[in-house]
């Protein structure tokens, strides 16, 4: 990434944290709600833009987003307190990895990627169909260009790929993050990892998220096997 990403994304990172705490405390205000409505439409429009190398319009879009905040508080209407670029800087620069098969989206790859966006921008890698065959034991339900694209779609992704079958660290060396995110429940600890990649010659923070996103249909089987209940249901019903 070039500098001007760079300063692109201090400016989302600062937009983001104000329109947060903005709507903590609108209260329900008309006029304030509708501004910032705006100022997230053209927040997602920058990265939008940010996503496939358009920095000089998304520049552009983010500005107008900061500027709709500032109005705010020039006109007393709400408080906005924008952070020093310098406090910004760390996670406006820094690529994070995170690597899954995210076969069904849900509320818990949701949590996690929004995890990894706080810390920096997003590489999300998919699972190849073989390694899902391999490692879960079944097909994968979406085939992993086609979860790769969904997964480039998000709005706290900024690239998604899909990874390979036969070496799980060829991809950090071509991505070169500087942070791997694990998720809570990935089953292989943060020194394992680090040791594999020292191996390597790679040097990458390793950090894990710290909590699990806990919903009733946060997992693909829990997904899977609610859809089978209701198709059993729904095949009940018509039998009758």
């Amino acid at each position: 990434m070039n500098a001007l990403a760079d300063r692109v994304m201090t400016y989302v990172r600062n937009v983001e944290q104000a329109i947060e705490a903005l709507r903590k405390g609108t209260n329900g205000n008309g006029d304030v709600g509708e501004l910032i409505e705006l100022a997230e439409a053209y927040l997602k429009d920058t990265l939008h833009y940010f996503k496939v190398g358009d920095y000089e319009t998304a520049l552009a879009t983010i500005s107008y987003a900061e500027g709709l905040l500032d109005a705010l508080r020039i006109l007393k209407l709400s408080d906005v307190n924008w952070r020093k670029p310098s406090e910004l800087a760390k996670s406006a620069s820094r690529k994070v990895f995170v690597a899954g098969t995210f076969d069904i989206i849900h509320p818990g790859h949701i949590g996690y990627l929004k995890y990894a966006w706080s810390l920096g921008r997003v590489v999300a890698v998919v699972s190849t169909d073989e390694s899902v065959r391999r490692i879960k034991g079944r097909e994968p339900i979406i085939p992993a260009k086609q979860r790769a694209e969904v997964l480039g779609a998000l709005e706290y992704v900024t690239k998604a790929r899909v990874g390979y079958g036969d070496d799980m660290f060829r991809v950090v060396e071509e991505e070169k993050p500087d942070v791997i995110l694990l998720g809570p429940n990935q089953p292989f600890t943060e020194d394992e990892i680090r040791r594999a990649l020292r191996n390597r010659g790679i040097n990458v923070e390793v950090v894990r998220m710290p909590n699990m996103v806990n919903c009733q249909l946060c997992s693909t089987t829990s997904i899977v096997k609610r859809i089978i209940e209701m198709s059993k249901e729904l095949a009940s019903l018509n039998n009758h």
